[in-house]
């Protein structure tokens, strides 16, 4: 196993170079992506005893490095992409979120017996998670009293699904739109601030994931600062003003900093955004541990598999009669199952600008609102279980 802070960096790092070579170099790869290839290699390191489930390097890209990402990438955004998504980001979202409700009590429904007495404590944390993110995660669990070892297996239960889903969203825009590859909302020229494809990218690549000589080094230190600069205010504001979210201030922050003109004629924010997010990526399949849940049972695994498949069912089956564009779809998807860093992960990797900042707003809606139908979804399964 690698345990040195300095290697398993290393190792981190080299399975994000070989997910972007990769994409580079094949053909199959360009359509996977490098974001689904990264989660694969960190679930293969983890689950083959490579390296640890917890470390200090875990701990600083999914803090420091992370809202880094995050706050490249909305510097990237400009305001006038809002046009491309329009109110149906809002609609689509409602329909996940009405699915993952769904999902739980069918799902809880199905296997309560299994779950036994705390089925319905399950129903609410997947609920919760799965209409906004992680923080909601935490939130309903604490408060409805999961067990601890139920705490640790839904946690990784959590990741491998979350993980799974991702990879089916970077796909399923592809299968549904093949015929109409031009009807997807994002599609289009490669526009992307600050991006600047190199004269011999390969086709299907990304100009922002490219070397490219408009790159400059000024640029890229004065984005470091800012980015920094954004985290440590945000910091202090959240200090300061506990009751709005770290993740609110830095989104807002950004999206503010990132129309100041001498900042837009900034390049290389998207591109430091997207290397920084496939860090991250690398570490969601590294939290894919198949072990925690063999510990308390499948089970959990279970509950969480029936709870996406249902939310997918019915958003893509819904979103379909509503008119709504499957990569539309997708982000709203991700907006509910992961939160708005996957949500805008999702809008980066597949290069539909227009979608970053919809699906950011439509996952920061999903912490107001995960909450509260996390617990009621808990209180009516022990209602119907009893």
């Amino acid at each position: 196993m690698i345990g040195d802070p300095v290697a398993l960096a290393c190792l981190i790092a080299a399975s994000t170079a070989l997910a972007f070579w990769l994409e580079g170099r094949f053909g199959w790869a360009r359509s996977v992506g490098a974001a689904l290839i990264a989660i694969v290699l960190g679930a293969a390191l983890s689950n083959l005893g490579l390296v640890p489930s917890r470390s200090p390097v875990y701990d600083g890209i999914f803090g420091p490095v992370t809202s880094l990402a995050i706050a490249w990438l909305l510097i990237a955004v400009r305001f006038g992409d809002l046009r491309e998504a329009g109110p149906g980001m809002l609609v689509a979202f409602a329909i996940g979120v009405a699915g993952t409700a769904i999902g739980s009590v069918v799902g809880t429904g199905i296997l309560g017996p299994i779950l036994g007495d705390e089925a319905w404590k399950l129903a609410g944390v997947t609920t919760g998670t799965y209409s906004g993110g992680s923080l909601n995660f935490v939130a309903v669990g604490r408060e409805l009293g999961l067990p601890t070892s139920l705490f640790a297996a839904a946690t990784a239960a959590d990741n491998i699904v979350t993980a799974a889903w991702f990879g089916a969203t970077l796909l399923i825009p592809l299968w549904l739109a093949r015929e109409r590859p031009d009807r997807l909302a994002g599609a289009g020229p490669d526009r992307l601030a600050g991006a600047s494809p190199a004269p011999d990218t390969p086709a299907g690549v990304s100009g922002q994931l490219q070397y490219s000589d408009t790159l400059k080094g000024t640029d890229l230190t004065f984005l470091v600062a800012i980015g920094l600069g954004l985290i440590w205010l945000s910091e202090a504001l959240a200090a300061a003003l506990p009751a709005v979210p770290k993740i609110l201030w830095l989104t807002t922050l950004a999206l503010l900093v990132g129309q100041v003109p001498a900042v837009r004629r900034l390049s290389g924010a998207m591109l430091l955004g997207s290397v920084a997010l496939h860090l991250f990526f690398v570490l969601m399949g590294i939290g894919s541990r198949v072990s925690e849940i063999a510990r308390v049972g499948p089970g959990v695994l279970y509950l969480m598999a029936i709870v996406v498949a249902v939310h997918g069912v019915v958003l893509y089956g819904a979103g379909r009669f509503a008119r709504l564009s499957p990569d539309k779809l997708s982000v709203a998807s991700q907006a509910a199952i992961g939160g708005p860093t996957t949500a805008m992960a999702l809008a980066s990797a597949r290069r539909w600008p227009g979608l970053i900042l919809p699906g950011m707003a439509v996952g920061l809606l999903g912490y107001a609102v995960g909450n509260y139908l996390g617990f009621a979804i808990a209180y009516l399964t022990r209602g119907l279980l009893q």
